[in-house]
């Protein structure tokens, strides 16, 4: 693909702009409310994104002293990252939110005994962009419900099609 294509996708807005998925996460949490927060980041770590070295499946997000941090995403730094810094790779990063939004978060999680999972890593305007969702977890029984309306869902798919190209 030339450089005039791909520079017209990122203006009409359908180049890929996703990061990192926590598939994962649908399947072990009911999701609910999802808000989107900013992601303070290193230089490195901006970098690694790009060149697509960013993973979020055992990620979650956590409150200390009033704050919103991320945890377990991990980063694999680049070969030739800085040499004045040690990058690590499954640090400790700070989400950045309105206080009203982080309150809010706050005694849901208290009160309501929600968890808060990241579930989207993408880019937004140049910069770096997570989408958390308020979640509860799944019994065992839920997931088996999910898996077995997905699979109905993908037969009546089947099926609905088979019918069309009859007709």
């Amino acid at each position: 693909m030339s450089t005039k294509q791909s520079k017209d996708k990122a203006k009409n807005g359908t180049a890929d702009k996703t990061i990192s998925l926590n598939k994962r996460a649908r399947h072990e949490f009911h999701l609910e409310d999802r808000v989107e927060a900013g992601l303070v980041l290193q230089g490195w770590e901006v970098k690694a994104i790009r060149a697509g070295r960013g993973n979020m499946t055992d990620a979650y997000a956590y409150v200390k002293d009033g704050e919103i941090y991320l945890i377990g995403a991990q980063i694999t730094p680049l070969i030739q990252a800085s040499t004045h810094t040690v990058p690590e790779d499954r640090r400790q990063r700070k989400l950045l939110l309105h206080r009203r939004e982080i309150d809010k978060l706050i005694g849901r999680v208290e009160r309501d005994g929600y968890t808060l999972v990241p579930t989207a890593m993408y880019w937004k305007k140049n910069k770096i962009k997570i989408e958390i969702a308020l979640a509860k977890g799944k019994q065992n029984h839920d997931k088996r419900d999910t898996a077995k309306e997905r699979d109905w869902d993908r037969e009546k798919q089947r099926a609905m099609r088979a019918h069309n190209r009859n007709a």
